[in-house]
């Protein structure tokens, strides 16, 4: 009678163990495609910017790293690519820019979109819910690639741009 028992306890335990592994494989899928429907889309770039832009290596690095967001199936997949952010990120930060875009407007917003890849990253390690984070990180990109818009658009005479750096 010993022996039924034991036996009917492991085959038990073995049952219920196996269930609970397959239940938390599908529940965390469905939560990833929840983060990454609805992100925003990115901003365009004028053509006179893309021009400049296209022969700004460090930027067009940063723009791929940036574009694999949309397409991340997995939350493994996306704290690599956030690396990945960090670090083009930095080098575009310590490389040389293009002389249109040497200016504080520029670099202010690369900072700001740099803080929001770095709340991302920080959200993606602690375990929270990136979604937010990712949104504003999404925001800071788009506002940063509208501020290219609006350098090369500037229709303001150079005295008035010289006298606005003082």
């Amino acid at each position: 009678m010993p022996k039924i028992i034991f036996y009917f306890i492991v085959i038990l335990l073995a049952s219920s163990c196996k269930d609970a592994v397959s239940e938390t494989a599908s529940v965390q899928e469905p939560q990833w495609e929840v983060v990454t429907n609805g992100l925003p889309n990115k901003v365009r770039v004028d053509s006179k910017a893309q021009t400049i832009l296209n022969e700004w290596k460090d930027f067009i690095g940063l723009e791929r790293s940036f574009d694999k967001i949309y397409n991340t199936e997995n939350r493994e997949d996306f704290v690599l690519i956030i690396d990945e952010l960090v670090e083009n990120q930095k080098k575009m930060e310590a490389g040389i820019y293009p002389a249109a875009f040497d200016i504080p407007q520029i670099k202010g917003r690369q900072k700001i979109f740099k803080t929001y890849i770095l709340k991302t990253k920080g959200d993606l390690e602690y375990r929270q819910d990136p979604k937010e984070s990712l949104e504003q990180m999404i925001t800071a990109f788009n506002d940063l690639r509208n501020q290219f818009n609006v350098v090369v658009n500037n229709t303001l005479p150079d005295e008035l741009r010289a006298n606005e750096e003082n």
